[in-house]
């Protein structure tokens, strides 16, 4: 196949991706969390959800004017009317930062099709279902298992293992490094990537830039890699997928590559850790799934709503006074799936971790046209995570709580999370 001109000049972060409004970076401690909140502090990456609770009783839609202006909502009915409003909210951006993003974005955004506003979003979603069929999901099965149990065939002997660093982290980065037909020796530079993208929200706009374009370059290589050696796998596919009879923007095929590559790794990465932190935290549920390993895909669902890893964002399309809210054009929302899901108002015993829970209808893979494409992808990699540590590992506990460290930003997960084995 000869070199395709939609990539012949495409190296790094297009124009029309550069921001079109930069604000100021304001850090440091939080006044009051009503009407100064910012998730990029360490008391909320420790523990979000006093604070969710105390919010949800008080002032159910919180304000800040850190980010140039954001409202975060932390009522299920109000995080779920948000998601499916598509008139009144715009995805052209996901992740809240100084940087708000031209409007020319829209309406497929920089990471298509989670990016995407209708009707666009409807056709580049489309084209990624195939992919992600439950079919398709399970014949990753068995290589997926296979890693896992590699993984711990490294850890054996040890007294004290680093479960986030050593096993869950590598996961979905093998996974979808195999979707995409990346190297997996590349798998230290995702991590990079995935910092930058979702953890360094208040780092200057220039650096921030420099790390996309840097995310972007890596993308282009691995495009042009695969124009020269095409094979049967997700970029391959991106690059020959066709909407309205024509093939994809350059644009269109890198930003969907950099969403699977982010999404697809930290959030799964953050279920695995979170679940083993709660698994190691609490003996009785720990042995009972031991015991009854038939009862996981429930608790599984259960440490989903518990500890959902993600938070997504919106942007106000236009000024409007929101139940109580006076939301100007381009604010941002701060949408919280994982307050959401602790609403005492939806689900009995919210704040519990009831793992033979029967009723769950939990938001953890989003609500409204962006519930998550690779939710198939991401409970079996949760549940052949789980499975083959309780497999290998059943008896373990935290070596050291105060060492447990959670990132920040809005994917939530154990970043360090050292485990006592036996």
């Amino acid at each position: 196949m000869t070199v395709d001109d939609r990539f012949a000049q495409l190296s790094k972060e297009p124009d029309d991706r550069m921001p079109a409004i930069i604000n100021e970076v304001v850090t440091g401690p939080v006044s009051d969390w009503a009407t100064d909140f910012s998730h990029a502090e360490p008391e909320w990456a420790a523990d979000p959800y006093p604070i969710q609770d105390d919010l949800r009783q008080r002032c159910p839609i919180a304000h800040t004017d850190r980010f140039g202006g954001a409202w975060l909502p932390t009522r299920y009915e109000d995080v779920s009317a948000i998601a499916y409003d598509t008139e009144n909210f715009s995805s052209r951006a996901i992740i809240v930062s100084n940087v708000r993003p031209s409007l020319d974005l829209a309406p497929m955004g920089a990471v298509p099709p989670i990016s995407s506003d209708p009707p666009f979003h409807q056709h580049a979603r489309k084209l990624l279902l195939p992919a992600f069929t439950k079919t398709r999901v399970a014949a990753l099965e068995p290589a997926t298992r296979a890693f896992c149990h590699g993984l711990i065939d490294k850890l054996q002997g040890q007294e004290v293992v680093d479960a986030a660093h050593d096993y869950a982290q590598h996961i979905p980065m093998r996974v979808i490094a195999d979707m995409l037909g990346f190297p997996p020796e590349d798998g230290p530079q995702f991590r990079e990537f995935v910092e930058s993208a979702l953890e360094g929200i208040n780092l200057p706009p220039e650096q921030r830039l420099q790390s996309s374009n840097e995310l972007f370059d890596y993308l282009m290589r691995q495009i042009h890699d695969h124009l020269d050696n095409p094979r049967d796998d997700l970029t391959t596919y991106l690059i020959e997928a066709e909407i309205f009879g024509r093939k994809l923007e350059p644009n269109h095929v890198a930003g969907t590559m950099a969403l699977l590559l982010i999404a697809g790794i930290d959030t799964t990465w953050s279920a695995i850790g979170a679940s083993l932190w709660h698994l190691a935290k609490t003996p009785a549920d720990r042995e009972r799934l031991v015991s009854q390993p038939d009862l996981l895909p429930t608790a599984m669902e259960e440490l989903l709503r518990a500890f959902a890893p993600v938070t997504m964002a919106r942007l106000v399309k236009h000024d409007m006074h929101w139940r109580g809210a006076d939301m100007k054009a381009d604010d941002w929302i701060l949408l919280s799936f994982p307050a959401a899901n602790r609403d005492p108002g939806q689900f009995d015993r919210a704040d519990e971790v009831v793992i033979d829970r029967e009723v769950n209808r939990h938001a953890a893979f989003g609500l409204g046209i962006h519930r998550c494409v690779g939710s198939h992808l991401a409970r079996m990699e949760l549940r052949v995570a789980l499975e083959v540590w309780l497999e290998r590992f059943p008896d373990f506990e935290l070596a050291d709580p105060e060492r447990v460290t959670w990132a920040t930003g809005q994917v939530r997960g154990p970043r360090t999370l050292p485990l006592r084995i036996g």
